[in-house]
């Protein structure tokens, strides 16, 4: 019986030794968990588009408003804006020459009606993103506009990780 028992606790502690050790997330000053890093991969960027439309669209859905698509002069405006906002290392919605929104999307050669620009920098997914704009009222507003028809969406993600979002809201005319 003791061999028995021997055997067992052996056993047990040899499982034991290989069950993977977790750590506590490392903590920053404010006491809060330190980002996860999360890499947009090669070939990602196409799904990480459709998952933003996706979630924005659902999100207008359960408040009434009309569902929006990709307009292809906004993501154009959206990804040159999130690469200059990495340049300058500040989330502002104005490009290191001074261009406002509206500038940047008559550039682009954008026809409609633009209503409004959202930003961040982060290190968090679109989605998570897009659960941060929901939470402030001004934000939240831009996402449910219901004027909007179209959208742009992009982001340029530096070597270290950090990404900077831009999503636009226009109004196509009719």
């Amino acid at each position: 019986m003791e061999r028995r028992s021997a055997l067992l606790l052996g056993a047990a502690a040899t499982l034991a030794a290989c069950a993977p050790k977790t750590e506590p997330a490392p903590m920053g000053s404010d006491g809060r968990p330190l980002p996860k890093v999360y890499h947009i991969a090669p070939g990602d960027e196409s799904a990480i588009s459709y998952r933003m439309l996706d979630g924005v669209n659902a999100l207008r859905q359960s408040k009434g408003a009309p569902q929006l698509t990709f307009n292809a002069a906004l993501i154009a405006a959206c990804a040159t804006h999130s690469r200059d906002m990495a340049v300058q290392n500040r989330p502002w919605h104005f490009g290191s020459d001074g261009s406002s929104p509206l500038v940047r999307v008559q550039r682009v050669g954008y026809t409609g009606k633009l209503l409004g620009e959202l930003i961040s920098e982060t290190y968090e997914t679109e989605l998570e993103t897009l659960s941060d704009w929901m939470s402030q009222s001004d934000t939240r507003a831009m996402v449910l506009d219901p004027r909007a028809t179209e959208m742009g969406f992009s982001w340029f993600q530096e070597p270290t990780g950090k990404l900077w979002w831009t999503m636009l809201m226009g109004a196509a005319r009719a």
